[in-house]
């Protein structure tokens, strides 16, 4: 029995990995068909039929490309901050539900890797905050001041924005009276997805995630114009494809944990009698926050470093407190709401 559940976990990790590498890869394909297409030209149409082999070439271009490390870097350091990076990005899905439980091979298979364990919100929090750490050692350890004023830049900004983030979970907690994100989802299945019932907790969890993984326009840690390319400067071949590995991993990630927490998750029509449609449902949620994600990205400026910090601060953070104190009212005016 112990056997079949550690080869059952074995197989769920592996299967989640390659389902992220493969997605971070297609990801970059979408971003740059679909910016291509919003700025009228063709993007990616030679490696391949439509250039659906663009990825593949790209990665055995960055495979044999040259390795550098600058000669007065701290080399240990430089050669893991790739792997702090990209490591939490990887393992941050475990918690999520992607379906229900089904039956396969005669065995009742949660469709999640780790299970249902009641503190998955505290467990993507913890997970989340640990990628800053990669980013800023990566900036102080190349020994050059682009890179380091990039590695200050993104500690400030993730440090400032996890706080509104982390108050952006409690409102699906409160109405879900759970940190389980199975919980959460089951609670959107008998009162409604939460993104009516938290409006401004939907909106405030979706700013603060793009700061958070330095996505456009927050992408000030990585300003061309300011820092050459910010704290991956000195980095060259995998060691950079690991830090954009982790930007696209991490779009998937929390496109698939804002479907969980307001968008109903897995949930969608005829789910409770064909379970295997959940993943279904959930693909295609991720799939459309990933293109409006995309979209924002070839829309909107890039922003002052001072502008974001104050909207940070002065604008979220508040706007975050008041949303918890008037779920809080909500929930004590109307208990039954959440029954």
């Amino acid at each position: 029995m112990e056997f079949a559940l550690i080869l059952e976990w074995v197989i769920k990790s592996v299967l989640m990995l390659v389902i992220l590498i493969v997605g971070f890869a297609y990801t970059t394909y979408m971003e740059r068909k679909t910016l291509a297409r919003m700025q009228v030209r063709y993007g990616p149409n030679r490696a391949g039929p439509f250039g659906l082999l663009q990825p593949v070439a790209d990665g055995v271009k960055l495979i044999f490309k040259e390795e550098l490390i600058p000669a007065k870097a701290d080399k240990l350091i430089f050669l893991l901050a790739p792997m702090l990076t990209v490591i939490p990005a990887l393992v941050m899905l475990a918690v999520v539900p992607f379906g229900d439980t089904v039956n396969l091979f005669g065995q009742e298979i949660s469709l999640s890797i780790a299970g249902d364990i009641n503190v998955g919100v505290l467990y993507i929090t913890a997970i989340a905050s640990i990628s800053v750490y990669g980013i800023v050692l990566a900036g102080w350890s190349s020994n050059n001041k682009y890179a380091m004023m990039g590695g200050i830049r993104s500690s400030a900004q993730m440090v400032s924005y996890e706080l509104a983030l982390g108050l952006a979970f409690i409102g699906p907690i409160l109405l879900a009276s759970s940190m389980s994100l199975n919980e959460i989802v089951q609670a959107q299945g008998r009162i409604t997805w939460f993104i009516i019932l938290q409006p401004i907790g939907m909106i405030i969890f979706f700013l603060a995630a793009m700061a958070e993984i330095n996505r456009s326009p927050f992408d000030m840690p990585e300003a061309e114009q300011e820092l050459t390319a910010g704290y991956h400067t000195e980095y060259s071949g995998m060691k950079f494809a690991l830090f954009m590995m982790t930007e696209y991993i991490k779009i998937i990630v929390i496109s698939v944990i804002f479907s969980t927490l307001f968008l109903g998750g897995y949930l969608g029509p005829f789910v409770d009698k064909v379970p295997w449609l959940g993943p279904v449902y959930l693909f295609i949620k991720t799939f459309l926050l990933i293109f409006i994600i995309i979209w924002i990205r070839a829309t909107m400026p890039r922003i002052r470093y001072d502008r974001l910090m104050a909207f940070g601060w002065k604008i979220l953070l508040p706007l975050a407190l008041v949303n918890v104190f008037l779920t809080g009212v909500l929930i004590i005016l109307f208990p039954n709401l959440i029954r």
